[in-house]
């Protein structure tokens, strides 16, 4: 087969990491459903256990399944080794702790997934670790915030929900100018619309429940090292360890040895397996997610029933040049968000669906809808909602592959619902 790089993502996402020789001629990656792997002698696990070899001992530490999903991940976003997680969050946790000491900072932008935000501002809070949020568009506020304690710079590729688009070239440039890697969380957009590694980010994290997966029955997370930055020992003098036994993985072995195995967020082999069957469809589905997102955002832009929009792929946009630039024309994402006229009326358009489903996920193939304001933010204080854009007249949006015709035929009986 010719190699990797020479395939185009069409065909790579499909035949990535594929081994039907070593899988007895299957052509799905076996589920490798045990809890620990038999050793043919002392002295062979004994060397496993040194490192030197890659066999498995046991499901918390490595499993062949989710193996086969790592090999995949890092093939399809360019990087050197991955790790596969319980769930996004799982690896959001593990990639920044990894990087963390008490009294350590860390500069992001402040759109975040809710679950992210309460991490980084409440969580790490109470260890003595500091985020500091800033504009995540505005890369000269990234940099003013940056200072000697400063660890790394997050980022999100498509904002969740507020859907804002920084430009990561520049972010990555900022950061290695300063010694710092840029980790990017590439959920939203997923290697089809964008490979952040390719544009000078170090590490990429997923969650794989998302549009990886797509099916909605499959939850996971996984972290990615581009394998490239140099973890030099004035910053990060904890490094020199991983650094000797792994080199250009050092900051990999890091995540996987000193948090993933020991904070037990083993990924279940049965939802690695899940991932990439629908990873097999992924090419195909993000040109439908984005070809109805775009439908549906002009459709919804027309209607008077909304008071703003905001979808990448429209020229209003605030981030549509990025996107333009940064997704190289393949689209704009599955994700919409938009507004009504307040609280009530977006619970009334909601429960008047009938064919888009209301419920807390996105990346479906299915058309989802939610209310943040009074669902995932329900407890969030009432400025920390409108610092993250969290507003009670908002509507969020997952576009789905169906029939984009029957989508805004839903939308259109819903939204005329309301007069």
């Amino acid at each position: 087969m010719p190699s990797n790089k020479s395939l185009r993502f069409h065909t790579r996402v499909i035949h990535a990491a594929q081994s039907p020789e070593n899988w007895d001629g299957a052509t799905i990656a076996p589920i490798s459903q045990t809890a620990s792997h038999l050793h043919p002698t002392a002295e062979n696990l004994s060397s496993t256990f040194g490192g030197k070899t890659t066999d498995h001992i046991y499901m918390r530490l490595t499993n062949p399944t989710n193996r086969v999903l790592e090999e995949k991940m890092s093939l399809l976003e360019g990087g050197k080794g991955a790790v596969a997680m319980s769930s996004g969050m799982a690896a959001i946790t593990n990639a920044c702790m990894a990087l963390l000491r008490a009294g350590d900072e860390f500069v992001c932008g402040n759109s975040l997934f809710m679950s992210t935000y309460v991490l980084f501002a409440n969580v790490f809070k109470k260890y003595g670790i500091t985020a500091q949020l800033v504009e995540s568009t505005d890369l000269e506020a990234l940099e003013s915030a940056i200072n000697d304690k400063t660890r790394f710079i997050y980022l999100e590729t498509i904002g969740n929900p507020k859907l804002d688009v920084p430009d990561l070239a520049r972010a990555a440039e900022i950061a290695h100018n300063h010694g710092l890697p840029l980790l990017v969380d590439n959920t939203l957009a997923t290697p089809y619309l964008c490979r952040p590694l390719e544009m000078g980010a170090d590490v990429v994290i997923h969650s794989t429940t998302k549009f990886l997966s797509g099916h909605g029955d499959a939850t996971g997370g996984i972290v990615i090292d581009g394998g490239n930055f140099n973890w030099n020992k004035e910053r990060y003098p904890d490094f020199q360890p991983f650094i000797d036994r792994k080199g250009p993985l050092a900051y990999l072995d890091k995540v996987w040895r000193e948090h993933h195995i020991n904070f037990g967020t083993t990924q279940a082999p049965l939802h690695s397996y899940l991932t990439m069957i629908g990873l097999d469809t992924l090419a195909i589905r993000m040109e439908r997610y984005t070809q109805n997102a775009m439908q549906v955002a002009n459709f919804l832009k027309e209607r008077p029933e909304l008071t703003w929009i905001n979808y990448p792929g429209l020229e209003e946009s605030p981030s549509h040049q990025t996107a333009v630039k940064q997704f190289d024309g393949k689209g704009f994402g599955g994700v919409i968000a938009f507004g009504l006229r307040d609280q009530k009326t977006c619970f009334k358009f909601i429960d008047n669906l009938q064919l888009i489903y209301h419920l807390a996920n996105l990346g479906d193939c299915k058309s989802l809808v939610i209310h943040p304001y009074s669902s995932q933010y329900l407890s969030f204080p009432e400025d920390t909602r409108q610092e993250l854009s969290i507003t009670s007249d908002l509507i969020r949006m997952s576009v789905g592959i169906e029939a984009s015709e029957d989508i805004c035929e839903d939308l259109a009986r819903s939204l005329d619902s309301l007069s």
